[in-house]
């Protein structure tokens, strides 16, 4: 869907290119200038230059901002666009389509390198904050089964440096970065250069100004930045980060778990479940 309204029969097939380039890469457009998105379309600097104005824009630069703004919606303007009908709230169809979305964009030797990372990790740290502190909170629980030493970073604010002082060389550090990048997980990126640890991001930014600044980057849909944002999807890619390394020290893990299962049973009666 375009972001923007236009009269397709005043376009020349060359700005139909743009405009179709657009649609589909719009995060891109808005980190890119105007050769750039000239030589992916195909077409001059030129054409690009006079493209904005037919689209109601002045420029390149007025584009971003208005485009910027869009993308800018309140929570509650999400809520706002939730369809009144229970049956409806988040459809079976949308669900899929997040799973799909993220599946498509999955790379699988990416994965798996983010799975050697934390097999081998001395110890993990999370940074989750908001809807993705869940998420970390499943991470630390799941994977301490594993025998595996991790730790969800509580701090924010000028006390994440608390934290820091902790990190070494052979740590890894998972970030969750949805929508933005905070500032506490650009710090503790701008540090991994210094000590040399190891970052795996989890984002639902295919193309964004900090995917590059990472180890590893795994994405994960969540939806179109004007509606309600679905965990769907990453909770599904964590799950297979639990399950990916459950197996990666297959024998020890069924006897953890083993072990846990016989202390369930032990201590049932004082520890109902």
């Amino acid at each position: 869907m375009l972001p923007f309204s236009i009269e397709k029969d005043r376009l020349t097939p060359s700005q139909m290119k743009i405009a179709n380039y657009i649609s589909k890469h719009l995060q891109q457009v808005l980190l890119s200038t105007e050769k750039e998105i000239a030589q992916e379309v195909g077409v001059s600097i030129a054409t690009v230059s006079r493209f904005w104005s037919m689209i109601g824009y002045h420029n390149l630069k007025d584009f971003k901002q208005q485009m910027k703004k869009k993308l800018e919606v309140s929570p509650a303007g999400k809520i706002k666009r939730v369809p009144k009908q229970p049956s409806h709230y988040l459809t079976l169809e949308k669900s899929l389509s997040l799973l799909q979305e993220t599946f498509d964009n999955m790379d699988q030797a990416r994965f798996h390198q983010a799975l050697d990372l934390l097999y081998r990790a001395n110890h993990v740290y999370i940074f989750a904050s908001g809807p993705s502190k869940g998420l970390g909170e499943l991470l630390v629980y799941r994977m301490r089964r594993f025998g595996i030493s991790i730790h969800l970073i509580e701090h924010q604010g000028n006390e994440l440096l608390e934290e820091l002082i902790h990190f070494k060389q052979g740590d890894v550090v998972i970030i969750f970065a949805f929508g933005r990048l905070l500032p506490e997980a650009r710090v503790i990126l701008d540090y991994q250069r210094e000590i040399h640890f190891q970052t795996i991001m989890i984002t639902d930014q295919l193309v964004a100004d900090f995917t590059s600044l990472s180890t590893i980057n795994l994405f994960a849909s969540r939806g179109d930045a004007n509606e309600f944002h679905s965990m769907v999807a990453p909770t599904i890619l964590v799950e297979n980060l639990i399950l990916g390394l459950s197996l990666r020290d297959h024998t020890n893990n069924i006897e953890r778990l083993e072990h846990l299962s016989r202390l369930r049973k032990k201590y049932d009666k004082e520890l109902p479940r």
